[in-house]
């Protein structure tokens, strides 16, 4: 029996209608598949990576976006060279720091009045005396910060609040600047050194109580700050001569991994070029604003803190930290990092937050919250976690899914509140994320989330992981339990490489894994031995071109930050141990 083709081709109404489906579902798969954010070849290459390397050594390793020939950024502006220029006199609208409204020409007004009045009451010699800020985050400490440095006289800052007695102990300050409350606790230091003979100089934020007042030695010489900045006001300015970008404007002490004490010295270059290693984090689709809030977890005593401070200022925006990030308290509490602090920030007469620089156990705290809220809707949810993570994984995130709207939205608001809505990036750093709580994170928040690599000696990220980088690699490991995420790429300022690599491993095509050593504008300089051990009572500041070049392990100015590091084959950085 003969078939024709016109036998083949004989449809009925059912098979018409099954086509039209099937052609349907393929178009909608095909259209409202959620797009990456970030195209995969981007994400392929994200450090350049030099052709040569040295035995033992791994090729040095620089962002994608700066290139192995070309200059590093070291200013996010090219009118920004020294501190005082990241106050940038072109924003005229008010913005919000901590409590305080206030303008930039207000700020330079504030600076300036007290400066001059710091430097007429308390006596301070440019470029011969120094001040210890022994402040908790606040508008003071960035008044007194941008002043200070604009007179050429160094500040002192601390990253913890056990290392005050070391620190008064071998580098004894020319002036304090404290809060009242805390000023009971530093007489009694002070008293309890017995320092015959030596007088102390100490500016004291907020009013201290008549009974404090009243046991004040003679050799102490306490001024209120509101004194300082009216003597200012009422006075004609003091102008110093402009210091140059290469000068040593503050010291930072931290302790590192055994619990000694060490200091850093940060230059104007260091600070600038860290602000452009920040400002570098956000992609041009969502750079900051001065529509923006930013809501720190770090202190301003460590180079991180600050740098982040400063970006703020730059940019314009309303800024503050949480109640983490006090380090001088006169009772014993130790705050926990969690939801509740993630919270504190908004005590502050602040716009809802926009972006949060947060520490891992926040970012683990929030998470946890947000997903338990969302387990209470025990279908729909199911779906939404599926979705989700399904969009995630092709590189797209949004809270404008359906799914945050049914499920995640009303999650996110019952754990943080109103502004849950505006949140759009979260910036995790001081600390390693666990590899498995990236995507959970993703979900939770529905933003992209930039996990950092820093430490006390580089001023702002020495690695960030790329803001549209959503790729989730936990599941190759081992054990996701134990596995960090990864860093990222070094940031734009920042070049790295690998010491004590198995060089027979690397060239058979495995991953190279060694201690991290990296070098770069925002790289410090650490003091020295002796100037750590001296009790001459100053610090021996060092300006010129060997203050910005970094803590030189070696003659090339390379400093070992004691990570153990994995390289990625796409470039990005994770640390191993």
């Amino acid at each position: 029996m003969a078939f024709s083709i016109t036998d083949l081709l004989v449809t009925d109404d059912l098979t018409i209608l099954l086509g039209l489906i099937a052609g349907t579902v393929f178009l909608l798969r095909t259209f409202y598949r959620p797009q990456p954010l970030v195209h995969p070849i981007l994400l392929g290459r994200q450090s350049e990576v030099a052709k040569v390397r040295n035995p033992g050594e791994s090729a040095v390793y620089r962002n994608y976006g700066t290139g192995l020939m070309n200059r590093f950024p070291l200013r996010p502006h090219k009118d920004v060279h020294v501190l005082s220029d990241l106050v940038r006199s072109d924003l005229e609208a008010p913005r919000t720091l901590w409590s305080t409204k206030i303008t930039n020409a207000a700020l330079q007004d504030r600076v300036a009045s007290f400066g001059t009045g710091l430097l007429r009451l308390a006596n301070l010699q440019t470029q011969e005396s120094n001040v210890l800020l022994l402040l908790n985050d606040c508008i003071e400490f960035l008044i007194a910060d941008l002043a200070l440095s604009s007179h050429s006289i160094p500040s002192m800052t601390l990253a913890a609040s056990n290392l005050l007695s070391p620190v008064l102990d071998t580098h004894p300050p020319s002036a304090i600047i404290t809060h009242a409350e805390f000023l009971p606790t530093l007489l009694e230091l002070i008293y309890d050194a017995g320092e015959e003979g030596r007088h102390h100089t100490i500016v004291v934020v907020g009013e201290p109580s008549s009974r404090v007042m009243a046991s004040v030695a003679s050799k102490v010489k306490v001024l209120l700050w509101t004194d300082i900045e009216r003597e200012g006001f009422k006075d004609p300015k003091i102008m110093s001569p402009l210091p140059k970008p290469s000068d040593v404007f503050s010291v930072s002490f931290f302790a590192d991994s055994d619990g000694h004490v060490q200091g850093t010295q940060i230059t104007h270059t260091n600070i600038t070029a860290g602000v452009a290693a920040i400002h570098a984090l956000f992609p041009v689709s969502a750079l900051l604003s001065s529509l923006d809030t930013i809501v720190s977890s770090h202190s301003l005593g460590g180079t991180y803190g600050r740098a982040i401070a400063y970006v703020a200022i730059f940019e314009g925006t309303s800024f503050a930290t949480t109640e983490s990030s006090k380090l001088f308290r006169v009772d014993e509490v130790t705050v926990k990092q969690d939801v509740a602090d993630v919270l504190s920030a908004q005590l502050h007469t602040i716009p809802s937050a926009t972006i949060l620089f947060l520490k891992p156990a926040h970012v683990d705290a929030l998470v946890d919250a947000i997903l338990r809220e969302a387990k209470k809707s025990l279908v729909l949810n199911a779906f939404a976690w599926r979705h989700k993570s399904a969009s995630i994984s092709e590189g797209f995130v949004s809270k404008d899914t359906l799914w945050d709207r049914l499920v995640y939205d009303a999650a996110r608001a019952n754990v943080i509140g109103e502004g849950a809505g505006t949140v759009r990036t979260v910036i995790v750093g001081e600390g390693s994320l666990s590899a498995n709580l990236l995507t959970p994170a993703r979900v939770a928040l529905s933003c992209p989330i930039i996990h950092t690599l820093t430490h006390p000696t580089v001023v702002g990220p020495a690695f960030a992981l790329h803001a549209l980088d959503l790729q989730d690699f936990s599941t190759a490991e081992e054990d996701p339990t134990k596995s960090f995420a990864p860093v990222g790429p070094p940031t734009v300022s920042i070049e790295a490489k690998l010491l004590g690599v198995d060089d027979s491993a690397v060239e058979d095509g495995a991953d190279p894994i060694g201690t991290l050593v990296v070098r770069g504008p925002p790289v410090t300089k650490q003091l020295s031995g002796e100037d750590l051990e001296s009790s001459s009572g100053y610090v021996n500041v060092r300006t010129g071109e060997s203050a910005s070049s970094g803590n030189a392990d070696d003659d090339d100015g390379w400093l070992n930050l004691g990570f153990k590091i994995r390289v990625l084959t796409n470039g990005s950085f994770r640390v191993v141990a």
